[in-house]
């Protein structure tokens, strides 16, 4: 699979998943549909922002190391924007729930560093 090949299908899921979250948000009532709305919400949630800052860390890696990305490069963007995507997500549903303070914040970005810090040490 090339690059330019790879960029395009997360453009394309990104697009489609930002059609989905869109269609969750005008469509589905969370007090009618109770818990499989929620669970729906946050995971078109979750693909969205997670393919959008897969896209964002690539571009950035891309324009670090003036115009040219690895194949390895990619894998640490997609982690990485998978770990965003989950971090915001987590936030979101925390606050959901009404137990978010600022300390609960930070322990969730704790555990995503340490999940992080991880992955960089192996």
């Amino acid at each position: 699979m090339t690059l330019k090949l790879y960029l395009w299908g997360m453009r394309v899921s990104v697009f489609l998943s930002l059609l989905a979250w869109g269609a969750v948000v005008c469509f589905i009532d969370p007090e009618k549909t109770g818990i499989f709305g929620q669970v729906l919400f946050y995971l078109t949630l979750f693909l969205s922002l997670s393919g959008t800052f897969i896209l964002f860390l690539t571009w950035a890696r891309r324009k670090a190391r003036g115009g040219e990305i690895a194949f390895v490069h990619l894998g640490i963007s997609f982690r990485q924007g998978l770990l965003l995507g989950l971090l915001a997500v987590l936030l979101l549903v925390l606050q959901h729930f009404q137990v978010l303070t600022w300390w609960d914040g930070l322990l969730v970005i704790a555990g995503i560093f340490l999940v992080e810090l991880y992955f960089l040490s192996r």
